[in-house]
């Protein structure tokens, strides 16, 4: 199996899962640590401390957007959860998991009026649960 940018698929509130292909310029997958407050070296330099979790974190870079495309990515992106469904290169399966977006920015270059184009940005979807 192999990664493409339909394997992306993304759900809030009640909506139906939305694939995030036509939207993407790359995604990164990152598996963020959380460690407990006892971590760090003890005096022989050896690390110790308890592992709580990975929290897996995908990084979409999406592409320009018009307004009428941005709208309801916005509302997906301000929304408290999501669910998110995704080829993992690193288990080799699909995994669901409930996510929080990351802050985010848009940026509007040459605002010429309502249909200038959103530039390329990236937000990340971050688990909620370890995996």
């Amino acid at each position: 199996m192999f990664i493409d940018k339909d394997s992306i698929q993304i759900k809030y509130a009640n909506n139906a899962y939305v694939s995030m292909g036509q939207y993407l310029l790359e995604v990164k997958y990152s598996y963020p640590k959380l460690w407990s407050e006892d971590t760090g070296r003890n005096l022989a330099g050896t690390t110790t401390g308890t592992l709580k979790g990975i929290f897996p974190k995908l990084i979409l870079h999406f592409r320009k957007l018009t307004p009428t495309e941005f709208e309801p990515i916005a509302k997906m992106l301000d929304y408290k959860n999501q669910t998110v469904k995704y080829y993992d290169p690193n288990k080799k399966t699909y995994i669901e998991m409930q996510t929080y977006t990351g802050d985010y920015e848009i940026s509007n270059k040459f605002i010429v009026d309502e249909n200038t184009p959103i530039e390329d940005f990236q937000v990340s979807f971050i688990a909620v649960k370890k995996r």
